[in-house]
């Protein structure tokens, strides 16, 4: 999901947001008309939420090799897809609840077949098997079901559907603006087996002054908080989560985890 106006930030996880349809039924962020009609109204122009690839391209190059086969969750109209492939990845799959935005992406991106979209909910994506990619990135999907209706239950849904879909291995690329209060108790549900790394990234139009370096992570508490006194440089960085699936995990099989044990070893 991208738009020129990202939903307001959920502090909590009960604060569910609605906006009002032309009949005047409520509509909520996790619903595909809210999306078609705010795609409708802004035609399909491009926009990526929070961070543009650029600032992203140190984790997702880290993270995830150019051969691996990528699942882009809410993508929206975001140029990240686009970037990636200008960057040399092979294989992006993007998917978005509203049909209107995917319509217009598969339009505009025809002919670049390592791009593919695909209208699908993230919180039910059955179409796809078990373990069917290296990595998952979101940037602001789970922050709009987070202002959504049922916020808990369509957050422990997207959560349980991407670890099923990485391969023991990958990695899901999380960017929200969501600290760690917030988010690792979604994170870390019974279900799932994580390893967990926190960055930090400042917003694109912060002018202070950053002394860590991007790839710097931000130390946790056993209880997975921040610790005390910590403050980011910018008050509204955006909180970037990596992290590793751990199920089944053999040490083959995926390029991603051979990636990561070879990036550890430089």
């Amino acid at each position: 999901m991208s738009s020129s106006s990202p939903p307001p930030r959920p502090d909590d996880d009960d604060g569910a947001q609605e906006v009002g349809a032309s009949d005047g039924r409520s509509l909520g962020y996790g619903e595909a008309e809210y999306w078609d009609a705010r795609y409708v109204e802004e035609g399909g122009a491009p926009y990526d939420w929070y961070q543009r690839y650029d600032a992203l391209r140190p984790f997702v190059r880290c993270f995830a090799p150019p051969a691996s086969r990528i699942l882009m969750v809410g993508c929206g109209s975001a140029l990240m897809s686009e970037d990636m492939v200008t960057d040399g990845y092979v294989e992006i799959v993007n998917i978005d609840i509203s049909s209107v935005v995917i319509e217009m992406m598969r339009k505009k991106y025809f002919d670049v077949p390592q791009l593919q979209y695909l209208r699908m909910d993230v919180r039910d994506m059955s179409m796809f098997p078990d373990e069917s990619f290296d990595c998952a990135i979101d940037k602001g999907t789970l922050d709009s079901l987070m202002c959504g209706v049922d916020a808990p239950l369509s957050a422990a849904q997207m959560i349980l559907e991407v670890d099923r879909l990485l391969k023991p291995g990958g990695t899901f690329i999380l960017i929200t603006y969501g600290d760690p209060s917030v988010r690792m108790p979604h994170l870390n549900q019974s279900a799932c087996d994580w390893k967990v790394v926190l960055y930090i990234l400042p917003r694109p139009v912060f002018t202070g002054k950053i002394t860590r370096r991007v790839l710097d992570p931000v130390p946790l508490t056993e209880r997975g908080r921040l610790p005390d006194g910590f403050v980011p440089e910018d008050p509204d960085s955006h909180y970037v989560y990596v992290c590793k699936k751990m199920q089944g995990l053999t040490g083959t099989g995926s390029p991603t985890v051979n990636h990561i044990e070879r990036q550890g070893e430089e």
